[in-house]
């Protein structure tokens, strides 16, 4: 009677998942068309394979003592997809500059407005002259005369004397009454008072407007005698107007 033979059992060793995983795949191999599969083997790994249309399983002999001769199958790892390339944008450095202060509004420029009619002011007057016009007597050669020894006396709002000096009808009734004719105080009574001309003669009385607002003595020759406005002076100058009417004291 035959002895029963001992049974043949793994070598003991180190456990290898990948040769166990080879060892599933050539067993389970079967003739196919872009056969694929999934063998989950012990140890959690996961292997995918594919075989060739034309492949055929190859005839295995399995001997006493001989193992099977199997083609090993690769394992390949999940790719990992790369980073896509992203465009590198640059920062363009600049510096800030502080933004220039305007420039200062140049100062308006005084305008000096020239009217057609007497302005009273009381403004300071100039500095007084070295002449003493208060001492004067009168000049032989009727009122021009008179008049010329009161040049360059300053204006004054209001003036009546040589000691104070003149606004115009101030002036021209200083004057008259050196040779005994008497005028009322503003210029426009002396114009009521005075006959009017029309053919005027030097020595008569030059009204401006009407209402009168100034008024000189008349030198011929489109001049006269007046004492203008403040910062003037007692002066022979051109009549300036032509809205102008003549009187006779």
């Amino acid at each position: 009677m035959a002895s029963p033979s001992a049974g043949r059992h793994r070598a003991p060793g180190r456990f290898n998942p990948v040769s166990e995983l080879s060892g599933i795949v050539a067993t389970a191999a079967q003739p196919a068309v872009k056969t694929s599969a999934v063998i989950a083997a012990s140890g959690g790994l996961v292997a995918s394979f594919a075989l060739p249309a034309s492949a055929a399983p190859a005839a295995t002999t399995k001997t006493a003592g001989q193992a099977a001769s199997v083609a090993p199958v690769a394992v390949k790892a999940p790719e990992v997809a790369a980073p896509e390339a992203t465009d590198a944008f640059g920062v363009i450095g600049f510096q800030a500059t502080a933004k220039p202060k305007p420039a200062p509004a140049p100062a308006p420029a005084t305008v000096v407005r020239v009217t057609d009619t007497q302005t009273a002011s009381r403004s300071t007057d100039r500095a007084p002259l070295t002449k003493d016009y208060t001492n004067l007597q009168p000049a032989a050669g009727g009122v021009l005369a008179i008049a010329a020894q009161y040049q360059g006396l300053p204006y004054k709002y209001g003036g009546t004397s040589p000691s104070t000096g003149f606004d115009c009808s101030g002036f021209t009734q200083w004057v008259f009454r050196q040779v005994g004719i008497s005028l009322p105080r503003t210029a426009e009574e002396q114009r009521q008072a005075a006959t009017p001309v029309s053919n005027p003669q030097p020595g008569d009385l030059v009204f401006f407007g009407s209402p009168a607002y100034h008024v000189g003595i008349y030198a011929g020759n489109g001049m006269m005698w007046d004492s203008p406005r403040t910062g003037e002076t007692v002066q022979k100058r051109s009549i300036w107007s032509g809205n102008v009417s003549y009187g006779r004291p």
